[in-house]
């Protein structure tokens, strides 16, 4: 065989490998999709409309009183240059109008923390524990 075809079946295999991997990856990520789509539709709004330089969704709904693989419970950390001179009410409310959806259909309870770039420096990059359950209506 020559150099040529060497190489071209060479780089077929190299070209299967890496298919194989990308294959194996996008399974895995429509598969994590599937196992926490409310999670996964919160990061996909807030990234497409509010365009953080750090976004953190924290499903908390394990601390309360719902059955296991609940998503009714978010903490959501959203850092953006956006939120410069913005008060916080406001930066509060474009989450809210954001996620209008997700708060309809089933998110129980959304924590927000909402900072510039400066802010979240300034933090640590610390984000804010959330209190404890107390049971809702259970007290």
């Amino acid at each position: 065989m020559s150099v040529t075809g060497l190489l071209s079946l060479r780089n077929s295999h190299v070209l299967l490998k890496v298919s194989r991997v990308l294959f194996q990856s996008a399974k895995s990520t429509v598969s994590f999709m599937e196992e926490t789509p409310v999670k996964t539709s919160i990061e996909l709004k807030l990234r497409g409309a509010i365009k953080p330089s750090h976004l953190e969704v924290i499903n908390e709904s394990h601390m309360h009183n719902v059955p296991r693989s609940s998503e009714t419970h978010f903490k959501v950390v959203v850092v953006a240059e956006a939120f410069e001179g913005v008060p916080l009410i406001k930066r509060h409310r474009l989450v809210l109008d954001t996620l209008k959806t997700e708060l309809e259909s089933g998110v129980h309870a959304l924590s927000i923390q909402a900072r510039t770039p400066e802010q979240w420096e300034a933090s640590g990059g610390q984000v804010s524990q959330s209190p404890p359950c107390l049971g809702g209506s259970k007290r």
